[in-house]
């Protein structure tokens, strides 16, 4: 009995010191918490600019890609192969849709 009446006070200091270390820790919480809503909102606008100059992007990649595809042809009608010129220098190969692409 009297062993139980001395384990009494160790365990109530027990359970006040895990309730102490519990109460300095929801500061701490509450600080990442708060972190954690800033860089939500942070993404949410990102995502926002994204979603925003997404069509952009793709409007101008489609005008180089149109260009891109204009200056192939030229350089494909404009091959000796095509045009039926000889001559005695070496010729250049034709640039086709399938030729590879360097640079």
């Amino acid at each position: 009995m009297l062993d139980l009446v001395l384990a009494l006070p160790r365990r109530a200091l027990g359970l006040a010191r895990v309730a102490v270390n519990a109460a300095e820790g929801i500061p701490r919480i509450a600080d990442a918490l708060e972190e954690l809503r800033d860089a939500v909102k942070h993404v949410e606008r990102l995502a926002t600019f994204a979603a925003e100059e997404l069509p952009e992007v793709v409007y101008q990649l489609e005008a180089v890609r149109e260009q891109l595809d204009s200056i192939e042809q030229r350089l494909t009608a404009t091959s000796p192969a095509k045009n039926g010129k000889s001559s005695t220098k070496k010729k250049a190969a034709a640039v086709t849709p399938a030729s590879r692409r360097n640079g």
